[in-house]
C-alpha cells in the first residue's frame, strides 16, 4: 500500500464564482498523468468531503495539458458575498484534495 499523495505528483489551484468552485490539478511529470486519472475522480472528491461539496462535483480532463479540473456546485455557502465561511473563496480546497493519499 502507497504512502504518497497527491501533492507528491501534483500542484493545484483553486477558483470560485459565486457558489461555483473549481480546483485544477496539474501533475509535475506527465508520465505520472494516467496514475492522476485513475486516483482523483469526481466520485472520490465527492465523498471525501460530503460536508463540503453538497452539490455536484464534475471532473473536466484536459489530457493534452495533463490536467483535471474539478467544478464543485453549491460549495461556498452562497459565494463570497453572502457566507460568513472563513474561506469564502475555497481557496484551501486545493490543499484537501492535494492531501488524498494516492490509491495505487
Amino acid at each position: 500500500m502507497s504512502h504518497r499523495l497527491i501533492h507528491d505528483i501534483a500542484h493545484a489551484r483553486a477558483g470560485d464564482k459565486g457558489n461555483i468552485s473549481n480546483v485544477s490539478v496539474w501533475v509535475y511529470d506527465p508520465k505520472d498523468y494516467p496514475l492522476l486519472k485513475r486516483t482523483l475522480t469526481a466520485d472520490r472528491i465527492k465523498a471525501a468531503f460530503p460536508k463540503l461539496f453538497t452539490g455536484s462535483v464534475t471532473r473536466y480532463e484536459m489530457d493534452d495539458l495533463h490536467g483535471l479540473n474539478f467544478v464543485m456546485l453549491d460549495a461556498l455557502e452562497g459565494g463570497v458575498n453572502t457566507s460568513l465561511n472563513l474561506d469564502s473563496h475555497g481557496k484551501s480546497f486545493s490543499y484537501l484534495i492535494l492531501g488524498l493519499p494516492i490509491e495505487e
